[in-house]
């Protein structure tokens, strides 16, 4: 049984008004996607699929290779949407002899945090469960809500807080389970409205339910310019 890692690092990160794409822009003297590429491989990933911005493959290969990752087995381009560029990868993985009960982990190269400890337990659990997604408890109050004519939202229920889990990646799962779930977003374009994460294709494709495996509350996604303080934040409180 193999474990294969694909790192999302496709996206353009425009809410980062940033000239640098937000999976390239150093933190802590390195690139924001090093930090996943290390973390999977210090967590004993045997094979990783990076991908990326068709006009950003030259760099990440550069980058790979100057940091010797070796365990990148194939740098390719995403797609249009998130679920484009999993299947992408999943298709990587698939061309290295992927299949049956070999592991496939999902994840959000601007997640820098999820430590080897974290991708560790989701590989444990998808390998005795077929899904593991990391995930917390959420701290806050949820509200479910609605959009008024006028343009603004209103609170209209309130779900048990003892139940809401804030969801992260990686999403690790049994590779035909999650293969066979995403051949099935795209036979039915009807499924692919609004899906967020891959826990959601394996509940509206399969109607699997996933386990919540134990993640971080520092397992943040980088998204802002004020996530950029706090990743910078936690990597100097490691010093």
């Amino acid at each position: 049984m193999r474990t294969g890692a694909i790192i999302l690092a496709a996206g353009t990160g425009s809410r980062m008004k940033s000239d640098v794409k937000k999976q390239f822009i150093p933190v802590g003297g390195k690139p924001l996607i090093w930090y996943s590429l290390q973390h999977f491989t210090e967590a004993g990933a045997d094979d990783i699929i990076l991908v990326t911005g068709e006009d950003d493959i030259e760099y990440c290969r550069k980058m790979v290779s100057d940091f010797g990752f070796d365990r990148v087995r194939k740098v390719t381009a995403g797609g249009k949407e998130r679920y484009d560029s999993v299947y992408r990868g999943l298709c990587a993985l698939e061309e290295q002899g992927y299949g049956g009960k070999d592991i496939a982990a999902i994840h959000d190269g601007a997640r820098p945090f999820a430590d080897a400890e974290i991708i560790r337990r989701t590989f444990a659990d998808a390998r005795n469960c077929g899904t593991s997604i990391a995930a917390m408890p959420s701290k806050d109050t949820i509200k479910i809500s609605r959009k008024l004519e006028d343009g603004t939202y209103e609170a209209v229920s309130t779900p048990d807080r003892s139940t809401c889990w804030v969801i992260q990646t990686p999403q690790t799962f049994c590779f035909e389970r999650i293969k066979k779930a995403y051949d099935g977003i795209y036979a039915d374009p009807e499924l692919q409205a609004g899906v967020t994460d891959d826990a959601m294709v394996m509940e509206r494709v399969l109607g699997v339910k996933c386990r919540l495996t134990e993640g971080s509350y520092r397992n943040i996604k980088v998204t802002t310019p004020e996530d950029l303080m706090i990743a910078a934040a936690f990597l100097r409180a490691e010093e």
